[in-house]
């Protein structure tokens, strides 16, 4: 794996595409569409991919270099956050866009508190109507604080990587335990299994065991088709993700759903990046669907707020989804490509500072660098 981190891993960038549509059709008011599922995709893809670099990085240089992690992390992510925050605070300010403007909504958002900010402390009231979205940001960082330390000190250790598999599975019964605790708990709200981070970071951790125990990265040389029992594993994963989405039962759906759908994704995104110049994988690949993967970041942060400000200014065009969701793509499609044309080629010249083996450079980089 001594390459995975200079390799355009095939089928991600498509998958990206994938999720963020989902959402945005679902957020558009396609009921029957489900947006968590877009969202626990995001969260796998994030654990499989950043594990796939810190293995490169461990393999290639010995170490993780873990403030360099933390300073990629803050300019890839901050930036566009911040862009996207000023406009719906500014659309919330002038009336345009409804919601509230307090201090300590801002302060959560911005400090990646997002989720237990609405679990426990405002639902929604006094931050921008759109941006309740950054549950999932939160969720998602706060699972990066501790997971380099904890990877660094494994790898570092000479510990077998099946055994740092067997480790993180671990975690994954252990959440899988807590959630149902939770639920049979007095007074238990499905809005506490569904946003936390200590309940939804396995959806990231199976990610990450799929990363360091059957990694499809390692496999990308060997061509051919799919045999018939991968084929039938394939349709086996499928049908068990599809079984999540139409049992409604609340106990399952909050409890060991999460769990069902992370296993399931493990065998569907093997075959994906190990197959993806072979059907039915190969869409994933064309370089639209790319594309919008690659803008899939900027497009989640900016849809719903899109969609919220026709909702609170023309109720009508938003109550309908065939029209809202061309609108909110598009108009986010837009956000995103100029965030990737004007703000994100200076942060990209700053990440590429960090890189693993490289030194920081005491000045600060001019535009003409």
């Amino acid at each position: 794996m001594s390459k995975a981190h200079a390799l355009s891993i095939p089928s991600l960038d498509g998958i990206r595409a994938i999720s963020v549509l989902i959402v945005v059709l679902s957020h558009s008011g396609f009921v029957a569409v489900p947006g968590g599922l877009g969202v626990t995709i995001f969260f796998f893809l994030s654990g499989y991919l950043i594990t796939t670099l810190m293995l490169a990085e461990h393999e290639r240089t010995g170490e993780i270099d873990i403030l360099k992690f933390y300073a990629r992390r803050v300019f890839r992510l901050m930036p566009p956050l911040l862009i996207i925050l000023a406009i719906a605070y500014s659309l919330t300010y002038v009336g345009w866009l409804q919601g509230g403007i307090s201090v300590y909504g801002l302060a959560a958002q911005v400090t990646y508190f997002a989720n237990y900010y609405g679990i426990f402390f405002d639902p929604g009231n006094s931050v921008p109507d759109g941006t309740g979205i950054l549950w999932s940001l939160a969720v998602e960082e706060h699972f990066y604080i501790f997971y380099p330390l904890f990877m660094s000190l494994l790898l570092g250790s000479g510990i077998r990587l099946r055994t740092v598999g067997v480790l993180l599975g671990l975690g994954c019964l252990a959440i899988l335990a807590w959630r149902i605790h939770l639920i049979y708990s007095p007074g238990f709200m499905p809005l506490r299994t569904y946003y936390a981070s200590d309940t939804r970071i396995d959806s990231i951790i199976y990610g990450c065991i799929l990363a360091v125990v059957a990694n499809p990265v390692k496999a990308l040389q060997r061509g051919g088709a799919m045999s018939p029992n991968q084929w039938a594993m394939l349709a086996i994963a499928g049908c068990t993700l599809l079984g999540t989405l139409l049992y409604r039962d609340e106990a399952f759906r909050e409890g060991i759903r999460y769990s069902l759908q992370g296993l399931a994704l493990m065998p569907i995104f093997y075959f994906a990046i190990r197959f993806s110049d072979r059907e039915p994988f190969l869409f994933l690949n064309w370089p639209w669907v790319k594309k919008i993967g690659v803008y899939s970041y900027a497009i989640y942060l900016s849809h719903y707020v899109v969609i919220r400000l026709f909702a609170a200014n023309f109720p009508a065009i938003a109550a309908k989804p065939y029209i809202m969701f061309p609108i909110a793509i598009l108009v986010s499609i837009a956000f995103a490509a100029a965030i990737d044309r004007f703000v994100d080629p200076y942060f990209r010249q700053l990440r590429r500072q960090f890189r693993p083996g490289t030194v920081p450079r005491p000045a600060v980089l001019s535009a003409s660098e």
